[in-house]
């Protein structure tokens, strides 16, 4: 064995025993946190520490701090090898004049654009181009700039990962500025226009019955929708899988992988500044974001150290690896689980909102205010689980 394969594994021996012991302390700190046998329920003000003794108060202060400390040391070293000046995420109700749309080349043929609204996908070639999402429709003009500031060629596709407006806004101008590619006895104006690909949900949710108002302009709906659990495309010398993530984000969330380059898009199954979206009214919940997380972490393979690799382009956040997909997705299936154990003993919302589940995370994608806050996370996990009870009984 060599020097620097030695040295190797016992770097990679080092990362494995740190999260091991991070874990452990989180556990340790949440058992802290359950309430005294004592105690006889939560009070409004949050957890009752009174009933524990000085011993147990002690060891609750020295876990916690553990906690986020090693939490802090975990995040912050990730973040700070990988985090880039950009926008912030701007709100629907602000203006969006002000906002510009930043270009990233992530590897291979795919590029980054990061603005408003969800991060864009971008791949291009000698056969024209691809986006992934399109962000707000006020964006648009600026997103066409940046596409014509890396390629000249012809706007081919649009995949949309799912049906939130932040993600298809810019369907219809965008669109209207590319060309599909036809051939044959298309007839006239068959080359009109991009393509929208998306999964059949999207284009269900997206449109109403006749008679009724769709939410969105006819020109934004997907031109070509998929019921399977993938489907393939070749484009620029290249494979793309969309992949189905049933009922997740929502019920029509799609992945899409690009092969040759090793990047992927996740839409909004994952991101890196708020606890999972859980959109309850079109089909999302926390059981399909696991599982979607988790096949997130099939596809990629790190290139060295955990570092690098495939990478991954979140819905909305900085660029991400195999890493920080694999402590989002721990993250997510301890809270899960926090709230499971809470569910099984009968507690209500407001009860497992008091008992804080999210707390040792709450620094790193917790909010009280905005579109998706804390509570409305632990809202959406709660009727999940409590509907999945109702179920088995």
């Amino acid at each position: 064995m060599t020097a620097k394969s030695t040295k190797s594994m016992k770097s990679t021996k080092k990362i494995v025993l740190f999260r091991v012991f991070r874990a452990f302390v989180s556990f340790v700190a949440w058992g802290g946190l359950r309430r005294a046998p004592g105690d006889k329920g939560i009070g409004s003000g949050g957890l009752r520490l009174g009933a524990c003794s000085h011993v147990s108060g002690t060891r609750l202060a020295v876990t916690l701090a553990l906690t986020a400390l090693l939490g802090a040391r975990g995040v912050g070293a990730r973040a700070a090898r990988q985090n880039r000046p950009g926008p912030t995420r701007v709100q629907l109700n602000q203006s969006l004049d002000t906002v510009d749309v930043h270009v990233l080349h992530v590897q291979g043929n795919v590029y980054m654009l990061v603005g408003a609204g969800g991060n864009i996908t971008l791949q291009v070639g000698d056969e024209g181009v691809l986006l992934v999402d399109t962000s707000f429709e006020q964006m648009s003009d600026k997103v066409v700039a940046a596409i014509r500031s890396l390629s000249d060629k012809p706007i081919r596709y649009i995949i949309n990962t799912h049906a939130h407006p932040d993600h298809v806004g810019g369907n219809a101008p965008i669109a209207k500025s590319g060309a599909t590619i036809a051939g044959g006895n298309m007839g006239v104006g068959a080359n009109t226009g991009a393509s929208i690909l998306a999964h059949e949900n999207v284009l269900n949710r997206m449109t109403a019955p006749t008679g009724q108002q769709a939410p969105t302009p006819a020109a934004a709906w997907p031109t070509d929708t998929y019921f399977t659990r993938k489907k393939e495309l070749f484009f620029n010398g290249e494979a793309i899988e969309i992949i189905h993530q049933p009922a997740a984000h929502t019920d029509g969330d799609s992945l899409v992988f690009f092969r040759r380059s090793d990047v992927l898009s996740s839409g909004d199954l994952f991101g890196t500044i708020t606890y999972p979206v859980i959109d309850l009214e079109r089909g999302g919940n926390i059981q399909g974001i696991v599982d979607a997380l988790n096949t997130i972490l099939d596809i990629t393979i790190p290139r060295d150290k955990q570092e690098g690799g495939t990478y991954v382009i979140p819905g909305h956040g900085r660029l991400c690896d195999e890493a920080d997909v694999l402590e989002y997705r721990d993250m997510v299936t301890i809270i899960r689980d926090r709230i499971q154990d809470l569910v099984k003993k009968g507690m209500t919302l407001e009860q497992v909102k008091a008992a804080r589940p999210t707390l040792d995370y709450d620094g790193r994608y917790g909010a009280k205010t905005g579109p998706w806050t804390t509570d409305m996370f632990i809202a959406a996990v709660y009727r999940n689980l409590s509907a999945a009870k109702s179920k088995s009984q």
